[in-house]
C-alpha cells in the first residue's frame, strides 16, 4: 500500500509544501467539537488532524487502513489519553448507527473511487444533531494546483477528483446534502472544510 510507504516522510513533505494548511486544518476542524463529544476519525494518516481533536473531545476513535499511517499516528497521540487507535474501512466501518457525536475524515475524499458511498457512511455512524467534518484540499490556481498534484503523484498517490471550492459545494448538493457549512484553510494548496450537520 502505497500510504504503508510514504508514511515515515509524509508530515515531512506536507509541513514543507503546505505546512499552514496542514497545521490549520485540524484547528478548524476541532472548532466543531465539544467537550462531551465521542468523535470518530477515519482516514486519520499520521494524526496530523487528530493531535488538535483528542483535548477537544471526550473520546476519540482514529482509523485508517494504512498499517504505516496508524503507525505514526499512535506515536502522535501517545500523550492522550482518550484516544483509541484501530484499522478500518471508512466505506466499512462496522459499527451501528449513530454511534458517535461528531465524525471527521480529513483529506481522502479526493482519492476514492466512490466518495459518495464513503459519506453516506460517515453520516451514517453520526448521530442525529451531530456533525460530519470533512476537510479537503481544492484547486485554488490550476497551475499551481497541477504542480503540486504531479509531485504527489510521483510518490504514487492518485487523485481521483479534484475540487474547487464550488465543485466541492456542488458535490454535496448533488449527493443530497442540504444542511452544509464551510470554512476554508487558506495556504499554497487550501483545504475547504465541509460540516454536515445531521
Amino acid at each position: 500500500m502505497i500510504w504503508d510507504k510514504v508514511s515515515g516522510v509524509y508530515d515531512f513533505f506536507e509541513n514543507v509544501y503546505n505546512g499552514k494548511v496542514y497545521n490549520g486544518t485540524g484547528v478548524i476542524a476541532a472548532e466543531e467539537l465539544e467537550p462531551c463529544d465521542r468523535v470518530l476519525e477515519c482516514a486519520c494518516g499520521t494524526g496530523a488532524i487528530s493531535v488538535f481533536l483528542a483535548p477537544k473531545c471526550r473520546s476519540l476513535t482514529i482509523t485508517d487502513m494504512s498499517k504505516g499511517m496508524l503507525y505514526e499516528a499512535e506515536k502522535k497521540c501517545r500523550r492522550f489519553t482518550n484516544v483509541k487507535v484501530r484499522k478500518a474501512d471508512l466505506t466499512n466501518l462496522k459499527v451501528p448507527d449513530g454511534s458517535f457525536d461528531k465524525v471527521v475524515a480529513g483529506n481522502v475524499i479526493h482519492l476514492l473511487d466512490d466518495p459518495e458511498k464513503a459519506v453516506a457512511e460517515l453520516v451514517r455512524v453520526c448521530k442525529k444533531g451531530g456533525k460530519v467534518i470533512i476537510p479537503t484540499y481544492i484547486n485554488k490556481e490550476k497551475v499551481s494546483a497541477e504542480g503540486a498534484t504531479k509531485l504527489i503523484g510521483l510518490l504514487g498517490v492518485d487523485f481521483k477528483r479534484e475540487f474547487t471550492l464550488e465543485s466541492y459545494k456542488q458535490f454535496f448538493a448533488d449527493a443530497g446534502y442540504e444542511n452544509v457549512s464551510y470554512k476554508l484553510a487558506e495556504g499554497r494548496m487550501p483545504c475547504a472544510v465541509a460540516v454536515i450537520t445531521k
